[in-house]
C-alpha cells in the first residue's frame, strides 16, 4: 500500500491553510506588485471597475492578474493563471534554441500527468500537447490555454467577481476619492 506523495503531514498542511486562508484583503501589500500604496494610487476606480467588463480585460491589466492570483490562491487554482501566463511569455520567444526547453518546462510544470502544478485539462487535449511538444512552435499550448482561459472565464472570473477581494479593493480605491 503507497501512501500518496503529499502524505498525510502534507494533507495536515493543506487543511490547516484552509483555517488561515481568507477571501478578505484589507491590506493589498500580499496581492499588489511593486510598492502597494503607490499601486493603490495609481489604480483607479473606474479600471478595478471595468475589471468585470470582461475576463480579458481583467488579464491585461498586471493589478487585475495579481488580484485575481491572490483570489486563486485562496481557491487553490493560481496553476490555471500561472499556466496562462506562462503561455503567453512562451508566446514571446523568439529563439528556436529557447523554444524547445521552455516549451518542455512547462509541460512537464503545468500539462504532464502528476505535474507539480497540473492544470485541469480533458486527455485528448493533454495528448494533442504532448504530441505538439515533441516540435514545439509558439502555438503548441493554444488548445490547452484556450481551455484553461475558457475554465478560469467560466469557473473562477465570476467568483472573483462576487469575492471579498475584489470588493474590499474597489472599496479601498473609492475611499482614496473621498
Amino acid at each position: 500500500l503507497r501512501t500518496p506523495a503529499w502524505g498525510n503531514r502534507g494533507m495536515r498542511t493543506r487543511l490547516g491553510c484552509l483555517s488561515h486562508k481568507s477571501d478578505s484583503y484589507n491590506d493589498f501589500t500580499a496581492i499588489l506588485p511593486d510598492k502597494p500604496n503607490r499601486a493603490l494610487k495609481r489604480l483607479s476606480t473606474e479600471e478595478a471597475t471595468r475589471w468585470a467588463d470582461s475576463f480579458d480585460r481583467l488579464l491585461s491589466h498586471k493589478y487585475g492578474v495579481a488580484a485575481f492570483r491572490a483570489f486563486l490562491k485562496t481557491e487553490f487554482s493560481e496553476e490555471n493563471l500561472e499556466f496562462w501566463l506562462a503561455c503567453e511569455e512562451f508566446k514571446k520567444t523568439r529563439s528556436t534554441t529557447k523554444l524547445a526547453s521552455k516549451a518542455h518546462r512547462i509541460f512537464e510544470e503545468f500539462i504532464d500527468v502528476q505535474a507539480p502544478r497540473e492544470v485541469n485539462i480533458d486527455f485528448q487535449t493533454r495528448e494533442v500537447t504532448r504530441n505538439n511538444v515533441q516540435e514545439p512552435s509558439l502555438s503548441c499550448f493554444d488548445q490547452a490555454q484556450g481551455k484553461v482561459h475558457s475554465l478560469m472565464e467560466k469557473d473562477s472570473y465570476p467568483r472573483f467577481l462576487r469575492s471579498k477581494i475584489y470588493t474590499d479593493l474597489l472599496t479601498q480605491t473609492q475611499r482614496r476619492l473621498s
